[in-house]
């Protein structure tokens, strides 16, 4: 991708900052130097490497799935000011 000093300009202006030709020319220079680093690193053959989830090789502790709580659904019902279905009915409030 072919990035023009017309594009820096406009970015610039699009941005509200205040450039001038000289600053134009560098930010266009840095910028093309990112994009050729880009345009590298997407030459690199990757198909052999294994995605990270974490750049450390942690793992997470987990919890066996059982159910440490007991069922309090009545109680909480027996609380609520309508229910209907063993579901909470509250007022409409979208129309």
């Amino acid at each position: 991708m072919a990035v023009t000093l017309e594009d820096v300009k406009r970015v610039a202006n699009l941005a509200r900052i205040e450039i001038s030709n000289d600053e134009a020319h560098t930010t266009l220079d840095q910028i093309t130097g990112i994009f050729s680093l880009i345009e590298q690193m997407e030459l690199v053959d990757t198909s052999t490497v294994i995605p990270m989830s974490h750049a450390q090789g942690v793992e997470q502790r987990l919890r066996k799935d059982e159910v440490t709580e007991i069922d309090q659904h009545e109680l909480f019902q027996s609380q609520a000011p309508k229910t209907e279905a063993k579901l909470y009915l509250v007022p409409k409030v979208i129309e």
